[in-house]
């Protein structure tokens, strides 16, 4: 069975309609259900919750799948570590590891056992 993009898009659009005003009135609901007699605040408007839905999305980031970009960013930089283990040599594997546990940078220069005399 063929989908139509035309009737997908329709579903989209209907989807979207729904849960926004199910968003927004379960934010109004909830705000006047609570705030106005916890911190003596004003009761909001239905369109005052969907700003607060919209307000908080931008905010906070949600509503988000979470496949895509970040997946294939992780992939990659998984890729790209397991790429660099394999082409180091035993000496900086364990330097790497020595590195990791004690929260330093592990390619850093160490310092020496007998500092150098100082300048003058």
């Amino acid at each position: 069975m063929r989908h139509h993009p035309i009737l997908k898009g329709i579903k989209i659009v209907l989807f979207v309609l729904v849960a926004g005003t199910v968003l927004g009135f379960a934010t109004m609901e909830l705000w006047n259900a609570l705030l106005p007699q916890i911190l003596g605040l004003h009761r909001i408007t239905f369109w005052q919750g969907i700003g607060l839905v919209v307000l908080s999305r931008i905010l906070f980031g949600g509503f988000h799948r979470h496949s895509g970009h970040r997946d294939h960013w992780n992939r990659r930089m998984k890729y790209r570590m397991r790429e660099r283990w394999d082409n180091m040599t035993p000496e900086e594997r364990e330097k790497l590891r020595k590195g990791m546990r004690c929260g330093r940078n592990p390619f850093a220069q160490q310092p020496e056992e007998h500092p150098a005399e100082p300048r003058i």
